[in-house]
């Protein structure tokens, strides 16, 4: 493991070494990450499992800590469906995000009526009365005309 991060904030990268080069030197290969802060336990560790198989096939040797960590999340790994519900978890967890404030503009006010027009309402038929109603009405006017006069 290559120790990266700052102070008080270690985070670590699991990577194929030559046994001569020191603890942070070059690496061979980078094989996966494991950072202690995360809050998900199973979540911390990120294999690349094909290429650590490959790396012990050829004769690699953990050490005992990187040892631990691919016997719990490595291929066959005990841990592994734990692992996945993890990250599942911290994939719906969202940042706390400020609700949006909406400004309404305000609506346009409707013309208002002529004279001798009745104002307008929300049904077409209240507006418009049906033709059989508009031959009745104008019949009872003309009625009113010739009793008047």
């Amino acid at each position: 493991m290559k120790k990266m991060g700052r102070t008080h904030r270690p985070f670590y990268r699991i990577c194929a070494m030559d046994s001569r080069s020191p603890r942070d030197g070059k690496a061979i290969e980078y094989l996966g990450t494991y950072d202690p802060f995360i809050k998900e336990k199973d979540a911390r560790v990120s294999l690349k499992t094909e290429r650590v198989d490959y790396w012990i096939g050829v004769g690699a040797q953990p050490s005992p800590k990187v040892a631990v960590l691919i016997r719990k999340y490595g291929t066959n790994g005990s841990h592994v469906a734990a692992q996945e519900e993890a990250l599942a978890r911290m994939a719906t967890k969202t940042a706390y995000v400020p609700p949006k404030v909406e400004i309404k503009e305000p609506e346009p006010e409707a013309p208002a009526p002529a004279e001798g027009e009745a104002p307008a309402e929300e049904g077409a038929e209240a507006a418009a009365p049906a033709e059989g109603e508009a031959v009745e009405a104008a019949a009872e006017g003309s009625e009113n005309k010739e009793d008047g006069a």
